[in-house]
């Protein structure tokens, strides 16, 4: 009797064990989920659906297993072993594993007065409150499943010249936008009339003959036909990705009374159904210069280096290709952001030094054209005068590539006509933006992390 006893409570216990080794919803995977998948799976958020509840992360939890299994999900291009950037997304062994076992046991919930809080969110602004808030015009993004892509314009009035530390670009409700790089064009008193009579909108996917039309319409040249200032960069989006604001006295740049905003690439991902697109832009001002104004130099398409061979991609064919740069000054970089379109395949950067000595930039094994970060390092990089930064991309133009434009696959290049100036998604380039400053000692211990430097 006494050895029934025993045996009865030792099954008792390894059944307790079992059931407390059980991953919950509650308890161990949507803390997961709060982490890396709800900034952007969320009302207001930029993903397609929420994952907010247990009861969407429920009917979502085959899809979730699948794409988090294969590190398709969370989105980050960038290999870790490589090199690391602030806002890194990425799920540990463990994570992966308790998502795994939590569905093979059933997707059980728990206890409920476990649950973490969800995450608050502002839907106005991912980085504070804004100085002032500019609309471009609405866009009606036609319903028939396909890609779209435009240049769209925003003229800004203001009452003086203002030094601006940031600006944020936010889609409406309704998600419809991939991607957006935007410039700003600066106009000097007297040397432009209207900001306001050209154009707004120009679609990329048209014809040679159209697209120069359409171009001109914007009327983006002073009155004399001369270009106005240009601050590259000046903003981006990209979906799950924060607008970049730095440390005070890093970065800005001056906006005129006159200015026009321009979306170079504005991206529409392919919709059932026609929606509206009304998006809009926040702008943090400074009350002082910046003390160390952020410089741009870019590799390859429009650069200052030439692409070796150059960019032409025959059909059926993977090539490789490569661009660099001297640098003549030791210089700090905070943030890169490579570029290619529908035939990347691989894209990796690195700086070699006089010394012989190689500094990782980046590295992405497998190119993805939807997800296009602009990467900030934990801490000023320096590179050494004298150092040459190459980058090496490989493209792939063959029927295997589903990213492919064409089928059959054709010849794919750059646009060689007017500098390269609009090249719409279906041509190619190979692009490295580093976006940098003149070295200051002690630069390498600096924190471009504004969660770290608040803390």
């Amino acid at each position: 009797m006494k050895n029934k006893v025993l045996v009865y409570f030792g099954v008792i216990l390894v059944w307790s064990c079992a059931e407390n080794d059980t991953p919950t919803y509650t308890q161990d995977v949507a803390p997961i989920i709060y982490e890396n998948c709800t900034p952007c799976h969320r009302s207001g958020g930029a993903a397609p659906f929420s994952l907010t509840t247990f009861q969407q992360v429920n009917r979502k939890k085959n899809t979730i297993l699948a794409v988090t299994q294969s590190g398709l999900m969370p989105p980050w291009p960038a290999d870790r072993n490589y090199s690391h950037f602030i806002g890194e997304r990425y799920l540990t062994e463990d994570d992966k594993q308790k998502i795994k076992d939590w569905i093979a046991a059933g997707a059980p919930i728990g206890d409920t007065s476990l649950l973490p809080p969800l995450p608050q969110y502002d839907a106005y602004s991912h980085i504070g409150k804004p100085d002032t808030t500019v609309w471009f015009d609405s866009i009606l993004v036609e319903g028939d499943s396909r890609d779209k892509f435009y240049i769209a314009t925003l003229p800004v009035t203001l009452s003086e010249n203002k030094y601006v530390r940031a600006m944020e670009f936010l889609p409406n409700d309704n998600n419809l936008v991939h991607h957006m790089n935007g410039r700003l064009l600066n106009y000097e008193e007297g040397k432009k009339a209207s900001i306001t009579s050209g154009q707004r909108i120009l679609n990329l996917e048209v014809d040679e003959d159209d697209y120069v039309r359409q171009f001109n319409a914007l009327q983006l040249a002073n009155d004399d036909g001369t270009r106005p200032q240009q601050i590259n960069s000046a903003v981006n989006y990209l979906p799950g990705v924060q607008a970049q604001m730095y440390p005070e006295g890093i970065g800005g740049f001056t906006m005129n009374k006159q200015s026009i905003l321009i979306a170079d690439d504005i991206h529409f991902g392919p919709i059932p159904q026609d929606k509206w697109d009304h998006s809009r832009v926040n702008i943090f001002f400074s009350k002082t210069p910046p003390k160390r104004p952020i410089r741009e130099v870019m590799l390859g398409t429009n650069g200052a280096s030439k692409i070796i061979p150059p960019l032409v991609i025959p059909p059926g064919e993977v090539t490789a290709h490569t661009t660099f740069l001297k640098i003549p000054e030791d210089i700090s970089i905070l943030t890169i952001n490579p570029h290619m379109h529908l035939l990347g395949k691989s894209f990796k950067a690195y700086a070699f030094t006089p010394s012989q000595d190689t500094i990782r930039l980046i590295h992405i094994p497998q190119w993805d054209f939807r997800w296009q970060y602009f990467y900030t390092f934990p801490k000023m990089l320096k590179i050494p005068a004298g150092s040459v930064i190459y980058v090496e991309a490989e493209y792939d133009n063959t029927a295997q590539n589903p990213n492919n434009p064409y089928n059959p696959p054709r010849e794919i290049r750059e646009r060689l006509d007017n500098g390269g100036a609009g090249m719409r998604t279906t041509d190619e380039m190979l692009q490295f933006i580093i976006s940098w400053l003149p070295y200051e000692k002690g630069d390498e211990e600096v924190s471009l992390d504004l969660e770290v430097v608040s803390d």
